[in-house]
């Protein structure tokens, strides 16, 4: 085995004998071969993409340049023959495992002290799991032993190694070191023993001349990776959490916290006052909870970051909200709406005045349905305003107004002198008292049409909301057009997905209205490291549209208590929340078990 190589023969043989390239794409694999070598140099000496090549700090290799000419996988196999692909196959054929590798799984600590960067990216090599006895390392060449035998007399450990690609391992190399640098250069600079305690347990000790700036290049590198790593793992939140000895950072993904560093507490101040001085907060004001936005730039596109410290036990607490346009600002078709329901919101956005109400708990994704349906309704000829609380995603589109309520500018101030403005369309981000109610009623009455979002359970529960605050029935059954009621709920993994047949008498919580004794297939996901192995990718949204209809007003005037509305709701043809939620699992978009966590309790 220890002359065998990566070589573009042993690779294009081991291709040939799995099945998964064809005599002619053979020979054209020796043919191109030169030529797309050529093409890889030029892209790493100019420094640009258009080749799915792998990173430019290391060797160009037989496996990138077949990588890179994107060939079609024999036997029926899906997708193209890309690196990962291809390192499977040498996996299979050594008998090796492959490890695809998740950074959300790997030990900060492991990654950086086991072995140096140098020697790391030299060999293309990286720890990832460690025991008493045995030590985990992925590996990009199976074959270069004497890497192994170092890294076994180093760690006085015996070595088991699984393959993976260059381009993850290197990736992971530049993200763990990097950050690992960064934060051991800023704790080094520190150099005294950490004693702060904390807001609770107060402690005072003379400034030294090194005090850490936030400005400091190392804090500077560290924070930018956590953006960047937030961004690459399609975090919705950062949480950085001081902690007595130190400061935990956790990254929310399709709604579950993971914890991703464990930082020393006395880097702590200098990245919570980075971060506040790029969201223009007031550096020393440590005591009272403070709101900021930072405007970033990642691959071409801009996004926006939220920032909220508040004082805790140990320290600032900072929730970084990650904004993305791609996800605040969607088509309507692709918020999740069934084909009916769909019709019958666009209806509701098109009536030129009226109230639409968006309801659902804290985080259910309604500013993301109030900003697409913003994006829908943008036009030349509509003049939109919007008053946020605070502003979720700066749109240049819109004319968006902040909440302050220490400057007495509330909603309902706000919307008093908003009507000076000639609005279109007005977008207000709660209704939590009569006086903003009553305020959107009198919009709505004026000719305006009014979007809102309120704390209600379902779409007809706004209605006696509305009667609870205060505002008059009447006037509630001829401005309010419609509500729609929505939760989230997260999507199988597209990846490891696989179908199984489910009695209907075992799914009998959930409104089918098929025969008992039935089967239906359903799909789940197995879990796999695209997924972190929870079967879930990515989330969507499940709706309940409440056109507002002559039979409802009616209702509405008199008071008419939740069931009654409810039930005429229903009769006039309204999904509820669980109905699509059941909908979107026969679909296989969803589970069984995320229908039921998500829907228990509804309708």
């Amino acid at each position: 085995m220890s002359s065998t190589r990566l070589d573009l023969e042993y690779l294009v043989g081991i291709l040939r004998r799995r099945g998964l390239i064809s005599p002619r794409q053979e020979k054209l694999i020796y043919k191109k071969a030169p030529v797309q070598q050529e093409k890889l140099a030029h892209i790493c000496r100019v420094k640009r993409g258009g080749f799915p090549a792998p990173s430019c700090d290391a060797e160009i290799t037989p496996v990138d340049v077949l990588a890179s000419m994107e060939l079609e996988p024999g036997k029926g196999a899906d997708g193209r023959l890309d690196e990962e692909a291809i390192m499977r196959a040498v996996a299979a054929e050594l008998g090796m495992g492959f490890k695809k590798i998740d950074p959300l799984e790997l030990d900060l600590e492991l990654v950086t002290q086991t072995i140096p960067k140098s020697f790391a990216l030299k060999h293309t090599v990286l720890p990832v799991e460690s025991s008493l006895e045995t030590i985990t390392v992925v590996v990009y060449d199976p074959f270069n032993r004497q890497v192994l035998e170092d890294i076994e007399r180093v760690t006085h450990k015996r070595v088991e190694a699984l393959i993976s690609t260059k381009s993850d391992i290197i990736k992971t190399i530049s993200e763990f070191y990097g950050f690992k640098s960064s934060i051991a250069a800023a704790d080094h600079q520190m150099s005294r023993p950490l004693v702060d305690l904390g807001n609770l347990e107060q402690f005072t000790r003379l400034q030294s001349a090194d005090e850490i700036s936030s400005s400091d290049q190392h804090i500077t590198n560290a924070v930018d990776h956590l953006f960047a790593y937030g961004f690459d793992q399609r975090a919705s939140d950062v949480h950085i959490e001081p902690k007595r000895d130190q400061t935990i950072v956790r990254l929310r993904i399709d709604g579950l916290l993971h914890t991703i560093y464990r930082i020393p507490k006395s880097v702590h101040p200098a990245i919570l006052s980075r971060i506040k001085g790029l969201a223009r907060l007031d550096l020393a004001e440590k005591r009272r909870p403070q709101d900021g936005r930072i405007k970033v730039e990642r691959s071409g596109n801009e996004a926006e970051i939220r920032v909220s410290t508040v004082p805790v036990a140990f320290g600032e607490k900072a929730v970084l909200r990650i904004l993305n346009p791609d996800i605040l600002l969607q088509d309507l078709e692709g918020l999740g709406f069934s084909s009916a329901d769909l019709i019958k919101y666009r209806r509701l956005l098109e009536v030129p005045n009226g109230i639409v109400l968006i309801t659902g708990p804290t985080g259910s994704g309604k500013t993301t349905t109030l900003y697409s349906s913003l994006r829908f309704l943008v036009s030349e000829r509509n003049n939109i305003t919007t008053i946020e609380d605070p502003i979720e995603m700066v749109h240049e589109q819109f004319n968006q107004i902040a909440v302050k309520p220490k400057l007495n500018l509330t909603f309902a101030n706000i919307l008093r002198h908003v009507l000076r403005q000639d609005p279109d369309i007005i977008m207000i981000g709660e209704m939590r008292d009569l006086e903003t109610a009553s305020n959107a009623v009198q919009s709505a009455l004026t000719g305006h049409l009014v979007l809102s979002t309120l704390h209600t359970n379902d779409a007809p529960s706004a209605i006696t909301r509305l009667i609870d605050l205060g505002v008059q029935p009447f006037l509630i059954s001829s401005t309010l057009t419609g509500v729609v009621a929505q939760r989230l709920v997260r999507k199988i993994c597209p990846h490891c997905e696989e179908a199984y047949q489910m009695r209907v008498a075992d799914l009998a919580p959930l409104p089918l209205g098929k025969n008992p004794e039935s089967e239906v297939e359903l799909k789940m996901g197995k879990g796999c490291l695209q997924c972190r192995n929870t079967g879930y990718l990515g989330r969507t949204s499940i709706f309940e549209v409440l056109p507002m209809s002559e039979k409802l007003g009616k209702l509405t005037n008199r008071k008419a208590p939740l069931a009654e509305l409810q039930e005429v709701a229903s009769e006039e043809g309204m999904l509820t929340l669980q109905q699509s939620a059941v909908d979107k699992m026969l679909r296989g978009v969803t589970t069984f078990e995320e229908v039921i966590r998500v829907t228990m309790g509804e309708r």
